[in-house]
């Protein structure tokens, strides 16, 4: 009997092997692919002259919906950030979801808020709008005070209210830097089968904020964020980009991404039964695109930047992954038609697989690793050889891997200038493997097993606001 149960170990403990093997090497792969696609996109960049692209092309107007619900803390300097961006013609829909906090007073005290008539461009189903408000100091202002739905249902609320053929969706407490829709907008310009864009996402945290504007930008003090800021940048930098290069974006940020607001409209807008709307909207534009024979293209753009704040508790932080677990396994179910479907081309055969069986799966096949890695060193079942080779696989490559990312960004966009920054974010990519990685595993673990209990909801966030400056 003991024998048996030390046969199932060393099997699981060889699915974990090749589950590390695979999944490391696919982020290298990635990593290489971003690397010479970001040297590509700079060069280009550097060439360009973004004023007289505008000019060429035109620029389709846009209105950008932001969602809030209870983001009183950073509400005002966020829509200060939105009013100051660098473009022709934009709205912008705050939708308040229902908040309990004091967010419409902090938006109608700072902009001067008072009813206002506007016509409904469409006819999504929401939660129903109690009033709607309209801005006596920035006539491009529109508030909509709703009863609460969730950010799905606030999203389609103000679908229902966009009157240009472009929208961006973002969080309310995020800050988009000047020029970031003049970026993300030249997939639209250059490629008119472009159906949505999304920018990247850098973490707030120990950056100086005035006027909605990052001034300065640097590590967070606390532990917590600063692995974030790892995180993100492995994320956007290697993986995003990566799968960009590739043809088969799968995710956009619900924190920043751009859209054809027809295109969403006829595939069914957002979906309010998932916390993981932006990611089943994407699946769902693919879906929609392939089974109707549709050019289209989804991409990634690298530059445009959207700044937000991250979790310092790691009680929030456990409820933010578990969310994302739990949106990410509904996505991908929802849409299971698609897994190694010819039909829906690099996306059945490539991106699809690769999410369902390494990230979805991923936090099982980890987190039991671990356990069976410990169990079998503790009782000395394991040979030199096989420690090595998961000390290799799991920890070696990981840390390759989020170093990586670092050279990605110092490479590219140089946005930490201090030096001691980028030495710290290179430790961290080391350190992350002894604990952090094994901590967010089993969170996303918790994730799975509360969407297998058909857990609801997004679960309580805090927001602490940004670190200001004064005028003087």
């Amino acid at each position: 009997m003991i024998e048996r149960m030390w046969q199932i170990i060393f099997w699981i403990n060889g699915i974990v092997l090749g589950y590390f093997l695979i999944l490391n090497t696919s982020y290298l792969v990635a990593s290489l692919v971003s690397f010479h696609a970001l040297r590509r996109y700079i060069r280009r960049l550097r060439a360009l002259d973004l004023d007289d692209l505008l000019a060429s092309h035109g620029v389709p107007p846009m209105t950008l919906i932001t969602p809030a619900y209870n983001e009183e803390a950073t509400c005002v300097q966020s829509l200060r950030s939105l009013l100051a961006l660098r473009y022709a013609e934009f709205e912008i829909i705050v939708v308040n979801d229902g908040s309990k906090d004091g967010t419409v007073d902090r938006l109608r005290e700072a902009f001067d808020l008072v009813p206002g008539e506007r016509l409904a461009t469409g006819a999504l189903p929401t939660a129903l709008v109690r009033a709607t408000y309209r801005s006596r100091t920035h006539a491009n202002l529109w508030v909509l005070d709703k009863e609460n739905g969730g950010k799905a249902d606030a999203l389609n609320a103000g679908l229902n209210q966009c009157r240009t053929p472009l929208f961006c969706a973002m969080d309310a407490d995020s800050l988009l830097e000047r020029d970031a829709l003049t970026r993300i907008v030249r997939p639209f310009l250059e490629n008119g089968s472009t159906v949505a864009a999304g920018g990247i996402i850098r973490i707030a945290n120990g950056c100086v904020v005035r006027d909605g504007r990052v001034l300065r930008v640097g590590l967070p003090r606390p532990l917590l964020p600063r692995l974030q800021v790892l995180e993100y940048l492995r994320a956007f930098l290697a993986g995003r980009m990566g799968w960009h290069a590739a043809g088969a974006t799968l995710i956009i940020s619900g924190a920043f991404g751009v859209f054809r607001r027809d295109i969403v409209v006829q595939a069914g807008g957002y979906a309010t039964d998932t916390v993981g709307e932006d990611m089943e909207l994407i699946v769902r534009l693919h879906r929609y695109c392939r089974e109707r024979r549709l050019e289209y293209q989804i991409a990634f753009v690298p530059d445009p930047v959207a700044w937000t704040e991250s979790p310092t508790r790691l009680a929030i932080l456990r409820r933010q992954r578990d969310r994302w677990q739990r949106g990410l396994i509904e996505s991908l179910l929802r849409h299971r038609v698609m897994l190694f479907n010819p039909r829906y081309g690099r996306i059945g055969l490539v991106a699809y697989p690769y999410f369902f069986l390494l990230e979805m799966l991923g936090p099982l096949i980890e987190t039991g690793g671990y356990l069976s890695f410990a169990l079998t060193v503790a009782f000395h079942r394991a040979s030199p050889i096989y420690i090595t080779t998961f000390f290799v696989v799991a920890v070696v490559l990981g840390a390759v891997l989020s170093v990586s990312a670092v050279a990605l960004e110092e490479l590219s966009f140089r946005r930490y200038s201090n030096t001691g920054d980028l030495l710290r974010l290179i430790w961290l990519g080391i350190a992350e493997n002894f604990g952090y990685r094994q901590l967010t595993s089993a969170w996303r673990l918790g994730g799975t097993i509360s969407a297998l209990r058909g857990k609801k909801g997004w679960g309580r966030m805090e927001r602490a606001g940004f670190e200001v400056t004064s005028n003087g």
